[in-house]
């Protein structure tokens, strides 16, 4: 391995289930190691804020170097990992196959499941903001009540919320439908298009994920729509969160349990001739890529991440394989869209952008920087203003490209980019008022909606 080749970076499995993973002397042992190189090199600086705490502890220390940093300050800088991905698949040249095998991502979330492991768990209210299946069917029954109360506008309840939860009064918050995406399907049939070029060679069942189950049901809909217009039959499933928010806070037992239902149940789908479609790059990226890390020997999790799809990827496929029904118009005044880091690091390519530039004649504006938001983490309070410093950049682009449109396939980032470049405007406020995700758009495109 050279430095700087063009070898395809490779992951090792997360190893949670050995004796060495949960030993704290090692682990200290490893950060140093990686922390020693990270700070030798700092080509990850603008990433996020993790390394410019990093670097900061360093440059501050009275040696100048990372042997002057205090090994209790080292959870700094694990704290503001949002686990996007984007050091190991865009920026680091040392990962493996390079002889440093480094996995920064990685290493911060070992760091977060010993704290957890030492401390009996993460802290209370996070552990119950994690329970997002059981919160999305509560909220759901009163989402009036739910959304009035967690509206920035609703400055009361919000403070609050800030003083219970720890989540900043200013952030916005996802609001919740009416009723699931499941409900919503069961109701509302899509007819196929028999006269698609796919019709009859595809299938393809919906894991609708804790978001479009719960928040948003027209990226179901939207989906369904679409790849019926297409020609593709298709059924929606939600048999548990793929236990993302749980992988955050280090409770890597929670995942495995997680991916060993629900890849039980999709898989029944694939024995069936099925593709799956995650609608969230989030909860693709668990799917395909992380489960498979969490429970290496595990065949069904290996298989079900051979059979998933990211839903921009899907409809590419369809149009580069099969053919794309007619009717699609143009989506006047452009989009800008911005690439999730959650669905960069799929390393799919830019499928989302790749999707609307089949839209005819319209202008596809794209962002490849950081929203700011990763999950939850910016709502927080002490996370907040970072999360808007760290968007602001791609804000202020969104605003150059002045599009009616502004989308993103991660939904929270959507909101988030659009609620900055709101905060930033300084004349007037931003063309779009509202965010979307890139196949609501496309559906958008079709008529459809």
């Amino acid at each position: 391995m050279r430095e700087g080749s063009l070898e395809a970076p490779t992951r090792h499995p997360l190893g949670w289930q050995e004796a060495d993973f949960w030993d704290e002397a090692k682990l200290h042992k490893e950060m140093e190691r990686v922390f020693d190189i990270c700070h030798g090199c700092r080509r990850c600086f603008n990433l996020c804020d993790s390394f410019p705490r990093l670097f900061d502890l360093v440059d501050n220390s009275p040696s100048g170097e990372l042997d002057g940093v205090k090994a209790e300050d080292f959870g700094r800088v694990v704290e503001a990992c949002t686990l996007c991905d984007l050091c190991f698949m865009t920026k680091c040249p040392y990962v493996p196959p390079h002889e440093w095998a480094l996995d920064f991502p990685h290493l911060m979330l070992r760091h977060r499941a010993v704290e957890a492991e030492k401390k009996g768990g993460a802290k209370f209210m996070e552990r119950q903001l994690a329970e997002t299946d059981r919160n999305g069917k509560l909220a759901n029954i009163v989402s009036g009540v739910a959304n009035w109360a967690t509206d920035e506008k609703n400055t009361g309840m919000r403070r609050v919320l800030e003083k219970v939860a720890g989540i900043h009064h200013g952030a916005h918050l996802p609001r919740y439908a009416d009723e699931t995406l499941l409900n919503r399907a069961r109701r509302e049939a899509v007819e196929i298009n028999r006269e698609a070029p796919a019709f009859g060679k595809r299938k393809a069942v919906l894991y609708a994920t804790c978001f479009a189950n719960f928040n948003n049901t027209d990226i179901g809909q939207a989906s369904r729509a679409v790849l019926a217009k297409l020609g593709v039959e298709t059924e929606v499933v939600h048999p548990a969160c793929c236990g993302m928010p749980k992988l955050e806070l280090g409770d890597l037992e929670a995942v495995a349990a997680a991916a060993r239902k629900v890849s039980t149940e999709l898989l029944s789908w694939v024995d069936k001739g099925y593709d799956v479609i995650a609608l969230t790059p989030s909860c693709a990226l668990m799917l395909k890529f992380e489960w498979p890390l969490i429970l290496p020997a595990d065949a069904n999790v290996k298989r079900l991440s051979q059979s998933t799809f990211d839903i921009s990827e899907y409809v590419v496929d369809i149009a580069k394989k099969d053919g794309l029904a007619p009717g699609l118009e143009t989506l006047e005044g452009g989009v800008t869209v911005h690439l999730a880091c959650h669905a960069r690091a799929q390393n799919m390519g830019a499928k989302a952008a790749e999707m609307l530039r089949l839209v005819p004649k319209t202008r596809v504006a794209v962002i490849e920087r950081c929203s700011g938001h990763g999950g939850v983490w910016g709502a927080r309070t002490e996370n907040f203003d970072v999360a808007v410093k760290v968007g602001r950049p791609a804000a202020q682009q969104a605003l150059r490209n002045n599009t009616p449109f502004v989308a993103s396939e991660c939904p929270l980032a959507a909101d988030h980019l659009l609620q900055v470049m709101q905060l930033t405007a300084e004349d007037e406020p931003p063309k779009p008022s509202k965010a979307h995700h890139p196949i609501e758009l496309f559906a958008m495109a079709y008529g459809l909606t």
